[in-house]
């Protein structure tokens, strides 16, 4: 799927909002060559990390509805998009962090999309299905990834809700 095309539709039709992660999480440091397997409870599998080099962190998302998914961030990555630790590490190594609350461009796949796959920006493939929040970086739009239904109702919150939204029907 091309998604910059399916995000230049959206943007066009009034049905891109703006959202930022503001639940917090948990991380931990990745071990080197650890391989970071994003599941969604009653999805399965949503991706599949690469091997995780020195200073990268896993991170696992305080959503009960989704089994708290666990997902690599690049060490780079991670102290632009997380302030912390808020407390000192528990006895399982894990210690919470705050989203740093970017604000993110969005818009919700329609039934009219369908599912489709396109690459998420750590190059895996990545599966959206009706529901999801497809969300971009809007200073950077090759960071553009899936979200799935729950896990953004539970860990983002809205900014501005798309234009489209706000009409009368």
């Amino acid at each position: 799927m091309d998604v910059p095309s399916l995000f230049a539709t959206a943007q066009h039709e009034g049905r891109v909002g703006v959202a930022r992660k503001s639940k917090l999480i948990d991380a931990r440091p990745a071990i080197p060559g650890e391989i970071v397997i994003s599941i969604i409870a009653g999805e399965g599998e949503e991706t599949r990390s690469k091997p995780a080099e020195v200073g990268d962190m896993v991170v696992q998302n305080r959503c009960e509805a989704t089994g708290h998914e666990e997902y690599l961030v690049k060490a780079g990555s991670f102290a632009e998009r997380y302030e912390g630790p808020l407390e000192a590490e528990r006895a399982d190594g894990w210690r919470p962090y705050r989203p740093r609350g970017v604000d993110m461009l969005y818009f919700i796949v329609r039934e009219a999309d369908g599912n489709f796959t396109f690459n998420a920006p750590w190059g895996e493939p990545m599966i959206a299905r009706p529901g999801d929040a497809i969300v971009r970086d809007p200073n950077d739009p090759n960071d553009t990834y899936r979200v799935a239904r729950d896990a953004f109702s539970c860990t983002y919150e809205i900014r501005r809700e798309p234009e489209a939204a706000k009409k009368p029907l």
